[in-house]
């Protein structure tokens, strides 16, 4: 669709969203080097419009899981910058009080079943949301944001075929930004539209530009669609880049400088930013007070996360499921 057959809202909003992500990434990898944040983060600079372009696409009461890069996502799913920000500076006024950190990150009130440390991990929990939703008649959707490495786990390939099988109402969008940590996409598949695998398990399969944020949102739309109506699953690929090491201070020395020269020449921020200003018509203060904005909402963040207290030694064990035997807990 031309960009002129949204709305300035929806395409403000989409703006916002995204310019939101990659803001609260850049302030969190500054926090952390300040001391405010402990531990790694995975950031997802460069992959904002895959993670607002597909949740833009689902309903409140739909249902995503997630991954160790998943900031965005949350962000884009309607998290609150404040509570994750104070989750990864582990505050017990984080979602998850603080025990989560940026690899947990959970609201069920949000649809946000979890990011998941373990790579291809949020997929069958994904589709056994999907299938709690078909056997209670609800039309609702679970959606699985994954990497490419993850199309090379066994869970992947399991979920789908069970999916598949079953016709679950459940989207498996895979954000291919080309590595699996340090080793590029073409040493990992022997295919190079990983979307090819849909076929495999009798669902529609679709590549589509992850850097832009509406073609991802029209792909998502429709599968969303298709799933909501009892037509089953669908495999989404978005492809991306990750501009940033797989971890903070990861020396990257797996990719050159002229690649990632060239990928930043089609970032989707500042691509969106310009489109919205070239072909949407829209002003460039409008766009600056949306900016504005979204620094004053990480700076509350920032300074939100700074000021509420670390969890007591003493609650260490709260909300922890185990079982005594013989005298050790497991």
């Amino acid at each position: 669709m031309p960009i002129t057959d949204y709305s300035t809202e929806e395409l403000l909003s989409l703006y916002r969203q995204m310019l939101t992500v990659r803001e609260f990434e850049l302030r969190a990898i500054n926090e952390r080097r300040a001391g405010l944040i402990p531990g790694f983060i995975h950031s997802c600079v460069g992959q904002e419009a895959t993670a607002v372009g597909a949740c833009a696409a689902l309903a409140p009461s739909d249902v995503i899981t997630s991954t160790h890069r998943g900031h965005g996502h949350l962000v884009a799913k309607g998290g609150e910058p404040k509570y994750m920000m104070a989750e990864l500076a582990a505050r017990t006024t984080g979602y998850c009080g603080g025990k989560g950190g940026s690899l947990h990150m959970t609201d069920f009130n949000l649809g946000i079943l979890g990011a998941n440390g373990i790579v291809g991990g949020g997929i069958p929990i994904a589709v056994g949301a999907a299938l709690a939703f078909q056997q209670r008649r609800e039309p609702r959707v679970a959606l699985a944001f994954f990497g490419d490495g993850a199309t090379n786990e066994g869970a992947f390939h399991e979920a789908l075929n069970l999916a598949g099988l079953w016709k679950l109402p459940v989207l498996f969008f895979c954000e291919n930004n080309l590595y699996g940590e340090g080793t590029p996409q073409a040493k990992q598949a022997p295919v190079a539209d990983l979307a090819i695998r849909a076929s495999s398990y009798a669902m529609p399969g679709v590549t589509v530009d992850g850097n832009d944020v509406l073609a991802v949102y029209e792909a998502t739309k429709a599968a969303v669609a298709r799933a909501r109506a009892g037509g089953g699953p669908a495999l989404i690929e978005g492809k991306t880049y990750r501009q940033r090491g797989h971890y903070e201070g990861d020396p990257m020395v797996y990719r050159s400088k002229a690649e990632m020269d060239e990928w930043k020449q089609r970032d989707p921020v500042s691509g969106f930013r310009a489109r919205l200003l070239a072909e949407a018509g829209v002003a460039e203060a409008t766009i600056v007070a949306i900016e504005q904005a979204v620094q004053a909402v990480l700076d509350e963040a920032v300074a939100f996360a700074a000021s509420s207290p670390k969890p007591a030694p003493e609650t260490a064990l709260e909300g922890v499921y185990g079982e005594t035997h013989g005298g050790l807990v497991f």
